[in-house]
């Protein structure tokens, strides 16, 4: 998986690209990230990326030269680009999409928005397709273009161990995640259920599953949609819609 990504923030994204699995992808050769600032394809003297809105109204707009400009150059090196705008106006970003991404051929370009958003014609005129990480705004594009690039590079094999990409799989049947304990056996009063500590690993198994449904039907139920429940898993269901 190849991608550039382009802020004005540079530090902000290579500060979380030189860290933990991110890095350790990069070293294996999984995972090759650029950092480009968008600063640095300004025209002007001052390297301005924003000016006012037409029409007025509060705040400042990214203009779309210098975003043009790096993205002309990125093309001299690789055409074949796959452009992505960091937008709360896009799709809602999923583990399918981040899944899809994963397994991209073509160079990934992730453009960060600032301010009150990027001119219009940047979408248009560079074909970008826009995503969104959830309904709500946040200050800059920076966060949710690294939270879309760790949950796509994370399922590229090779990047995971074992026991991590199991635990990969198993959101991907749209389930929760089961509880998790480590040592000490006791803290605070707060005991381990027996199960883990069983080591029948077949029971382990399925108190975890059981666990996931659980999770899932009360604080998710909407994910339960997507599963194919075993004859197993219909019981457990059953169980505790009986318990209301």
């Amino acid at each position: 998986m190849k991608c550039d990504i382009l802020t004005i923030f540079p530090v902000m994204i290579s500060s979380v690209l030189n860290e933990s699995i991110l890095k350790r992808a990069q070293e294996k050769g999984l995972f090759k990230a650029r950092v480009l600032n968008i600063r640095d394809y300004a025209a002007d003297k001052h390297r301005m990326v924003d000016d006012y809105p037409y029409g007025g109204g509060a705040g400042m707009v990214m203009k779309p030269e210098p975003i043009f400009a790096a993205l002309d150059q990125i093309k001299k090196e690789d055409p074949d680009l796959r452009i992505i705008l960091v937008s709360p106006q896009g799709r809602t970003f999923n583990h399918n999409i981040a899944l899809d991404l994963s397994r991209e051929k073509k160079r990934l370009v992730f453009i960060c928005g600032h301010y009150e958003g990027i001119d219009e014609r940047v979408k248009a005129g560079a074909g970008a397709e826009e995503i969104s990480i959830g309904d709500y705004i946040l200050t800059g594009g920076e966060l949710a273009a690294l939270v879309i690039i760790d949950a796509s590079v994370r399922l590229i094999p090779g990047v995971l161990g074992d026991e991590e990409s199991a635990r990969c799989e198993s959101f991907c049947d749209s389930l929760l995640d089961y509880p998790h304990y480590t040592r000490p056996p006791e803290f605070m009063g707060m005991g381990v259920p027996d199960v883990l500590l069983s080591g029948n690993h077949e029971e382990i198994r399925r108190w975890r599953r059981m666990q996931a449904i659980i999770n899932s039907y009360y604080k998710r139920p909407d994910l339960l949609k997507g599963v194919k429940l075993t004859d197993e898993d219909k019981k457990i269901l059953d169980e505790i819609r009986k318990k209301g």
